[in-house]
């Protein structure tokens, strides 16, 4: 079993930055890909960015530019900073991993609690 953790939420102004993290405990042999998704009230929960465990990277779209996943194997975290913060970027963020390269809403094998991040206008 697996456990994530998230921290690093919180209120920002429009344009700042925050920096996300999330700590990996338990049988982290199990974890490949890991990454971040999020939940804006009456929204459904979307992907927002994936690292795998050799580096590779993917984000959505419309945080391209802005926020940047990174990873420190050694102590099984993952990071997302998010820079130029808009409050479209207010939600729910939750961590997530998976025991393959891949990552998504439907395959995602373990989840955090989530952490709040709201961006004031």
């Amino acid at each position: 079993q697996v456990q994530l953790v998230e921290s690093g939420g919180g209120l920002v102004q429009a344009g700042g930055s925050l920096r996300l993290s999330c700590a990996a405990s338990g049988s982290i042999f199990n974890i490949n890909a890991m990454g971040w998704f999020r939940q804006a009230p009456g929204k459904q929960r979307e992907f927002v960015a994936r690292i795998t465990s050799g580096g590779g990277t993917n984000h959505v779209d419309s945080v391209k530019g802005r926020f940047t996943i990174s990873r420190d194997n050694a102590k099984n975290t993952v990071y997302l900073q998010m820079n130029s913060l808009k409050p479209e970027d207010t939600a729910v963020y939750y961590c997530a991993a998976s025991g393959r390269p891949y990552l998504s809403t439907d395959t995602a094998d373990y989840w955090g609690q989530g952490t709040q991040v709201t961006v004031s206008s």
